[in-house]
């Protein structure tokens, strides 16, 4: 869930007053941030990148661990923080700059940070797991105190509900027929999906251009790293995060949802001309979650030459979950934007999600400068439904893509956007061995056409036609999963059992 969770917050609950004052309060912070866009200069000399892996813990029979407390105590790190549920927690990589070998570095350091991490774990009884929802979830594990003790999270979980008025239903169909359809009386399914998030820090005025390539790309990125094909038992949709993320956070009684209310996780409905869209769209169709107010003067702040927090406009922004969010942030007193990707599931393996994060920052820095960018051809209509797609298909989804028509996403990799990727990365001097070591890794995916999805999906069928119930055949694909996780294997490579 990432930084929507960040701030901690006082209370669980809100008066009318408070209400109404943090109303007012994004409302100015609004209008502040609009004034800074056209006036302000904002921090930019050189695009960094960072990103965020939310992770599961599991016990030794691989069932979710509730004791997150334990585990960051030991693991004693502040890389590594909490998450809504007790068995989630999240590993923040600090921003870095993208040229030469620094990806190599990388992988050798989060390889490093995750071994360590993970001895701490095994010493109270944990185990670390990559992977976009833990297969073994089931409704009853929701039963006891799921949820992690931090205000934020409760008052979150209270205000969703307080909004609908009535427990929240899930409804997610696979395409083989498995269906999970369910009463859930907290939003704790949220906490099952675990992701990655990619950071991308942007000037205003090339802002717009970047979120709306990143939207076009959500498709392409979720149909080739699908990683969540398992939830309470049944096999549903490549990528079911994303379906069970809109479902789990839903706020719209369904008369509402009848009216055409947007729902909080919010694909978009347009592609935009200015970051301002995004925040003013916020604003204008949502209404507040949380409801903490500072006594920040934005405006005598911004007049005295110092960058406002706009902490008000920022939490509100933190419980509207667009795939792709717009980040104002100021480390150091200094303004700067970034657009945050939040489509791609955890794992499989530390190479894999930075090859997921290589294609994408390859990718987004070509589509982001065309001459004749790609949402000039594609309506906002179809983007959507080409994501749609993808999370239900996985590898195998059908997309469309202006000059192409409508062609299989490995095809379209291998056609279009892998030559794009591998442009992109030199233009941000990336180096060669960077460039072809992790491309070279979706490269095997869509020629082999395994991913994430479709190894846990064999594994499974593999163990139940050797006898095996759905629930030991999870249990015992996730134990194998781990195994290879830790090898840094690319998924695709994972021999079956």
């Amino acid at each position: 869930m990432g930084d929507a969770m960040g701030a901690e917050v006082s209370s669980q609950s809100y008066s009318r007053e408070e209400r109404q004052r943090y109303r007012e309060k994004v409302r100015q912070n609004l209008d502040v941030f609009e004034k800074m866009l056209n006036t302000s200069s904002f921090e930019f000399d050189r695009p960094m990148t960072g990103l965020e892996i939310e992770l599961n813990l599991v016990d030794a029979d691989m069932q979710p661990h509730f004791h997150n407390a334990e585990v960051l105590a030991a693991i004693a790190d502040e890389d590594y923080q909490t998450e809504l549920a007790q068995y989630n927690i999240e590993l923040n990589v600090p921003p870095r700059p993208l040229p030469g070998d620094s990806a190599l570095e990388l992988e050798t350091e989060l390889r490093a940070s995750l071994n360590r991490a993970a001895a701490k774990a095994q010493e109270v009884g944990s185990k670390i797991v990559a992977i976009g929802i833990l297969p073994t979830i089931m409704p009853e594990h929701y039963e006891g105190e799921w949820i992690s003790r931090n205000n934020r999270y409760t008052a979150l979980n209270d205000s969703i509900f307080v909004a609908r008025g009535e427990d929240i239903y899930l409804d997610i169909e696979g395409p083989s027929g498995e269906r999970v359809a369910t009463y859930c009386d907290s939003i704790a399914p949220e906490s099952a999906c675990t992701s990655v998030q990619l950071h991308l820090q942007v000037t205003p005025s090339e802002f717009a251009a970047h979120w709306n390539a990143a939207q076009a790309l959500c498709a392409p990125q979720v149909a080739l790293a699908a990683n969540s094909p398992f939830f309470f038992g049944k096999r549903l949709h490549a990528e079911t995060r994303i379906e069970l993320f809109k479902q789990a956070t839903d706020t719209r009684p369904i008369e509402l949802k009848n009216q055409g209310v947007r729902p909080r996780v919010f694909f978009g409905e347009r592609w935009i001309t200015s970051i301002f869209d995004l925040f003013e769209e916020n604003v204008r169709y949502f209404p507040t979650l949380l409801a903490e107010t500072t006594d920040e003067d934005p405006m005598a702040k911004l007049e005295a030459g110092q960058a406002p927090d706009l902490a008000e406009l920022r939490l509100h922004n933190g419980t509207v979950y667009r795939w792709n969010r717009p980040i104002y942030d100021i480390p150091g007193g200094v303004p700067h934007l970034r657009v945050e990707n939040r489509v791609l599931p955890a794992g499989p393996t530390i190479i894999d999600v930075l090859a997921n994060a290589a294609f994408y920052y390859g990718a987004i820095r070509m589509l982001a400068h065309q001459d004749r960018p790609v949402w000039t051809k594609m309506s906002f209509a179809v983007c959507e439904e080409n994501f749609n797609r993808a999370a239900r298909d996985g590898i195998d989804a059908h997309l469309y893509w202006p000059g192409f028509g409508e062609l299989s996403a490995d095809e379209l990799m291998l056609r279009h956007l892998l030559p794009l990727a591998h442009e992109g990365l030199r233009q941000w001097g990336v180096s060669d061995a960077v460039r072809e070591r992790f491309l070279g890794v979706i490269e095997g995916r869509c020629t082999t056409g395994v991913n994430g999805a479709v190894w846990s999906t064999k594994a499974v069928e593999a163990f139940e036609a050797g006898g095996c119930t759905r629930s030991e055949a999870l249990s015992r694909m996730l134990e194998l999963y781990a195994v290879h996780m830790n090898s840094n294997e690319p998924v695709h490579t994972w021999p079956l059992p």
